[in-house]
């Protein structure tokens, strides 16, 4: 085991963004707790993390449900385990008008991106203020910044995530735990495909995609430095800026234009 006995719990860790931030905690020496609902991807990815020579626990557990969240925290618990780092990256989206979307997949991803990160920061985080001590990565995205037509549920469930992220940053401001959220953009991973959105004009270009080992980069190195959040990409940063100028209303027009199906007009 790794002589620094730090353990990082990472969520959706088998794939895109959470499989790249296991990576370079692995490669820094944290031991890792790998969470994800496919035991065969988690059994892969820990003998490939076991290379660098740390410990490695995984906990095949589906998110969507957010009674298996307690159950994730009740598992670490009976495995003794201090978690110095929590990252939440486990999420999904779905694609389409809000109207003809299926209702019980929106509630499945709210309990995702919302109820069971909810729970998840909230045990952990009472452990480490046992400590006073732990950092906690929250992956929002940018579209936590605009109202998001075609993706309502989830630009609404980021925003949450964001301002969760403010409001407990703030509340443990005089502690040694510090929270980050991290708003990618367009990143090349599999979440367009979960979402069945790949007629989306906003994937058409795949060279215009961030890679999610930069994007896990990013996320990593605010983490670490205790900032509040990283806009990963100088074009996402701009696209926010320009983004906070805009009235709502022109925002989401904008937006909408941006994800419709590809080959739809005005």
């Amino acid at each position: 085991m790794n002589i620094l006995s730090k353990y990082a719990l990472i969520t959706g860790a088998t794939s895109g963004i959470g499989y790249e931030l296991a990576k370079l905690f692995a490669a820094d020496g944290y031991n890792l707790v790998i969470v994800a609902r496919d035991e065969q991807e988690l059994e892969k990815k820990a003998v490939e993390f076991k290379i660098h020579g740390i410990d490695v626990r995984y906990i095949a557990q589906d998110l969507f449900d957010p009674g298996n969240a307690f159950a994730v925290y009740e598992e670490v618990k009976s495995l003794k385990i201090p978690i110095e780092v929590l990252v939440n990256d486990a999420g999904q989206g779905v694609y389409g008008l809000f109207s003809e979307t299926d209702i019980d997949r929106e509630l499945d991803i709210i309990d995702l991106n919302v109820s069971s990160l909810v729970i998840l920061t909230k045990l952990f985080l009472k452990e480490m203020l046992t400590r006073n001590s732990g950092k906690i990565l929250n992956v929002a995205s940018i579209a936590s910044k605009s109202p998001g037509p075609w993706q309502s549920v989830y630009h609404g469930t980021k925003a949450f995530v964001l301002s969760f992220t403010e409001a407990i940053r703030e509340e443990l401001k005089d502690t040694g735990i510090s929270v980050t959220a991290l708003m990618p953009g367009v990143t090349d991973t599999d979440f367009f495909n979960k979402a069945d959105m790949l007629e989306s004009k906003a994937v058409q270009d795949k060279s215009a995609m961030a890679d999610p080992a930069d994007v896990a980069r990013d996320g990593y190195e605010a983490l670490m430095a205790g900032k509040d959040k990283v806009v990963s990409g100088l074009k996402n940063k701009v696209q926010v800026a320009m983004g906070n100028l805009m009235p709502d209303s022109s925002l989401a027009h904008q937006i909408a234009e941006q994800q419709k199906p590809a080959g739809d007009e005005e």
